[in-house]
């Protein structure tokens, strides 16, 4: 992780919690690791964008339908409702914030996710919106453990995006 210039730098890998005052920390992956910034972070800026450009149905579908493979902007196209060259508009969208990215195969082009970040962004979206509507979340029952309900929240975001 970069250090913004002026800015105490960003303690990561496996350390959990801050000496500074108003640092909290984060888990960064799948790992153990963390990293702890202060509550006046330049990062909080930047997790603003984020949220900026989730905040928009079309891109949470188009993010959704990545999940799994690659696409094309036509089939994309189709699985959110849209037409293509809305659909390009917000692929550029996600091409500037790095949540996705590109492969030519000829004359077509064809998006991936570049990580697992924003996908893990939307479930946890979900789960709280979960949250909002019920006491007892599914993603709460202890029937199954948390990486399953994740998988199993997927496929049923997949089912409402695609309309499978």
């Amino acid at each position: 992780m970069m250090d913004r210039p002026g800015e105490p730098p960003a303690v990561c890998g496996g350390r959990a919690g801050g000496d500074a005052p108003g640092a909290y920390s984060v888990p960064m992956s799948g790992d153990e690791k963390t990293c702890t910034f202060g509550i006046d972070s330049s990062f909080v800026e930047l997790a603003v964008e984020v949220f900026a450009l989730m905040a928009d149905a079309t891109r949470i579908q188009i993010i959704l339908a990545l999940r799994e493979h690659e696409l094309p902007v036509n089939t994309l196209a189709e699985i959110v409702g849209k037409a293509p060259a809305t659909v390009s508009q917000h692929l550029a969208k996600l091409r500037l914030g790095h949540m996705v990215k590109t492969r030519r195969q000829g004359t077509q082009m064809f998006y991936s996710l570049t990580d697992e970040h924003a996908r893990r962004l939307i479930t946890e979206a979900v789960f709280q919106a979960e949250h909002a509507l019920s006491e007892r979340p599914l993603h709460h029952t202890e029937a199954m453990d948390p990486e399953q309900l994740r998988r199993e929240a997927d496929k049923e975001l997949t089912k409402a995006v695609t309309g499978d």
